[in-house]
């Protein structure tokens, strides 16, 4: 069995680390090369980066932001938000990340996601789905535009599309979950763990250790994504980790 992940999440504005609750009310949480040195001292297995200033200047501070962390760490990260062409993957791979993460623009141009296989392997692509549940058609529905979007799109059929396309790794966040420290959504990472062959990363709702345990077992996830938690150290990589292997979940220690 291959161990499970535990990744800290940066949003990064104006070359800042913030965090809010349902994109809102955002405050500051500091220096995101200095926090990413730190998760990498700290045991995290990856990190992710979403750039979520919208505009040319966000995504050229995000490049820099890249080639600052990729010198001070290394785990793998990935860096997601704004990327609408092979270009821009281009880009920020040349500066150091990993992997990176498609949203809005794959749902718009699945293409996109055949497209940045093909150019640099389908492990280097994360599709990102942000989906909430629609009581309507009892399944859970895919929105975009840093879910303010919905686009009729079922979240099952989407994940297994672009997983035909070519994406390597789902990076999958409950809406409902999001900023509620409640805990994972479970029915909904399950469901998608179910449905594909290639690892999903749970991200919406960690507010307390056994909540990774939960995700992992019940969620059938292989990754548990978490920010604020982590930011304000109500939590730290060790104690989770620690917790999750007392419970015989394999991990890195």
């Amino acid at each position: 069995m291959l161990a499970k992940r535990i990744i800290p999440c940066l949003d990064v504005k104006d070359g800042r680390v913030v965090k809010g609750v349902n994109f809102v009310n955002l405050r500051d949480a500091g220096d995101p090369v200095e926090l990413a040195a730190i998760y990498d001292r700290e045991g995290a297995d990856e990190l992710v980066f979403l750039d979520i200033s919208a505009s040319h200047e966000g995504r050229e501070t995000m490049v820099e932001v890249v080639r600052q962390t990729a010198g001070e760490i290394s785990i793998p990260f990935t860096v997601g938000g704004g990327i609408k062409h092979v270009d821009d993957m281009k880009r920020l791979l040349r500066a150091g990340a990993d992997k990176i993460g498609i949203n809005t623009a794959a749902v718009l141009n699945p293409t996109l996601i055949s497209e940045g296989a093909e150019k640099f392997g389908c492990q280097c692509i994360v599709v990102a789905v942000d989906a909430k549940y629609n009581v309507e058609w009892q399944e859970w529905e895919v929105y975009t535009h840093g879910g303010r979007k919905p686009t009729g799109i079922r979240a099952l059929e989407w994940v297994k599309r672009a997983e035909q396309l070519g994406a390597g790794e789902i990076l999958l966040t409950s809406m409902d979950c999001d900023g509620t420290k409640n805990g994972f959504d479970l029915a909904l990472t399950a469901a998608v763990s179910d449905a594909l062959s290639i690892p999903v990363i749970a991200s919406g709702g960690a507010g307390q250790v056994g909540h990774f345990h939960d995700v992992f077992t019940a969620g059938k996830a292989d990754a548990g994504l978490a920010a604020s938690i982590f930011h304000y150290k109500e939590l730290t990589i060790a104690e989770v980790k620690i917790d999750l292997r007392d419970k015989g979940v394999e991990v890195r220690l």
